[in-house]
């Protein structure tokens, strides 16, 4: 793996582990295997050990002593506990939004509403809400908040994994997400900085909802395979 000008050796490695638990390639309880990483990259095992502390941050993993870094678990709570704090931080970050756009921002606010139209009519659940919060994390000249800036993108790689689980929601769910990431773009847009705070609350809720949905059917799957693996 050839070092990237803009990330360094270690988070490119982040990045890499961090895609595999997101679309569950590595499983929840999984240990990291530091050697196969390495060789797979091509890379020391030093550079593996930076890229597990900084997914540390991003709650994918936990490091324990002797054990190494094991996968984290997704539970309902987890996930109540992850969409909380995205709620807060989300809702912050819009609120200064509306406080401080300009033209040029406002027009691109706009072209992201035509792009998650299109996704939302194609049916692309996960390119919908990758636009949504990916856009968010690029808004650091709006928000000129650093700190709000850094906590969002660390909480960014937990979220991501959560909402991969509703890939298969239906249109009408998609539809309904559209619908109020639509109501906090207009209230952003007519300078409405707590009700797009609001709006944000509501959307942040109904994808939290879907996530808790989408969890509760794969782990009964997983206990119905358990029981009759048992038989």
């Amino acid at each position: 793996m050839q070092p990237h000008n803009a990330e360094s050796l270690s988070e490119q490695i982040a990045k890499h582990i961090s895609e595999q638990i997101i679309r569950g390639e590595l499983v929840e309880g999984e240990r990291i295997q530091e050697l196969r990483i390495a060789s797979e990259l091509d890379v020391s095992r030093g550079s593996v050990r930076e890229a597990l502390l900084i997914l540390e941050r991003t709650q994918l993993i936990e490091i324990f002593p002797r054990r190494g870094a094991i996968v984290s678990e997704m539970s309902a709570m987890q996930v109540r506990s992850l969409f909380d704090m995205a709620s807060l931080l989300l809702g912050q970050i819009v609120h200064r939004m509306a406080e401080t756009w300009r033209s040029h921002e406002a027009e691109r606010i706009q072209l992201l509403l035509e792009q998650l139209n299109i996704e939302t009519s194609q049916g692309h659940t996960e390119k919908f809400y990758d636009l949504i919060f990916q856009s968010m994390a690029r808004q650091h000249e709006m928000v000129g908040n650093p700190y709000l800036m850094r906590y969002y993108q660390e909480l960014l790689p937990s979220l991501r994994r959560s909402y991969f689980l509703t890939l298969n929601i239906s249109r009408r769910e998609l539809q309904e997400s559209s619908e109020l990431f639509k109501l906090v773009s207009d209230a952003v847009l007519i300078r409405k900085s707590q009700q797009a705070a609001l709006f944000m609350e509501d959307f942040c809720r109904h994808l939290r909802n879907l996530v808790l949905e989408s969890l509760t059917r794969m782990k009964q799957i997983e206990l119905a395979w358990a029981r009759r693996s048992r038989r």
